[in-house]
């Protein structure tokens, strides 16, 4: 199982061949491991992310001690797996997912505040005749007088969304990886800037915690993050090869300004 938190940006549309899709921008970044929770010590199994740092000044006592070592998240979101090989401080990226990938989205819905039966459960309401005077939207019958009381479940005014909602087989059209963008098809609920959950089925990559302290080159960071690292033998291994191929860009670099500045 693999999975990430991002925020919702906006919806735009794509051209696929000779379709124009409706797709939703979903804004990603590398979530941390703040915590692993197991059947013995917290009665479930699962994984906790950190998302988006915020300042250390809007942040509690209690938050800075669940965070010590780590960041100060602005966001804590949890998901549940049974068999996991994680480390507290390991970094999950957008690598672990592919264009074409079916995926589950998880987010709150955009709140609009109490509204009446038309707009909450589609009521039709009544006509607009002659006498028919302050009664267009109005419910109507709410039940039979005998009972003196209202049934539970009777579908009344109320307030109206604000509630978690949970799409399944939603489909990655695009990813934008230098500026850790998805592109998901169709609409997702929520607004804009919401915190959205992303997860579905294949290999989660990784990159370990003792990569990211022991490593502050970026072009090398970014070559180790493209594989699943679990044991420090392959951490160094993938170190030694991602040099080398940054070695080799760079060589390739200096070789192409130098044929420039023969040319001129």
């Amino acid at each position: 199982m693999k999975f990430i938190l991002g925020e919702k940006i906006e919806m735009t549309q794509v051209w696929k061949n000779d379709k124009v899709l409706a797709v939703t921008k979903i804004a990603v970044g590398s979530c941390v491991v703040t915590q692993l929770k197991t059947n013995d010590s917290d009665g479930y199994s699962a994984v906790q992310l950190g998302f988006r740092e915020k300042k250390e000044k809007n942040i509690k006592k209690p938050q800075k001690g669940h965070l010590k070592g780590l960041s100060n998240f602005r966001y804590l979101r949890e998901f549940r797996m049974e068999d996991f090989d994680l480390k507290r401080g390991d970094e999950i990226d957008l690598n672990s997912f592919e264009e074409g990938d079916k995926v589950q989205i998880t987010s709150i819905s955009k709140g609009k505040g109490f509204q009446g039966v038309v707009k909450r459960h589609g009521f039709r309401g009544t006509k607009k005749t002659h006498g028919n005077k302050d009664q267009l939207r109005m419910p109507g019958s709410i039940g039979a007088t005998g009972p003196a009381h209202v049934f539970k479940g009777v579908k009344m005014g109320g307030r109206m969304g604000g509630d978690k909602v949970t799409i399944k087989n939603q489909e990655i059209v695009e990813i934008d990886r230098e500026n850790n963008i998805i592109l998901l098809k169709g609409s997702v609920p929520g607004a804009r800037n919401s915190l959205i959950l992303i997860s579905g089925e294949g290999e989660l990559k990784i990159v370990p915690k003792e990569v990211k302290e022991n490593i502050k080159d970026e072009p090398i960071k970014e070559e180790i993050k493209k594989e699943n690292l679990d044991t420090p033998e392959k951490v160094e291994k993938k170190v030694v090869e991602a040099k080398e191929k940054v070695d080799e860009k760079a060589s390739k670099e200096e070789k192409k300004e130098a044929k420039k500045e023969e040319k001129k």
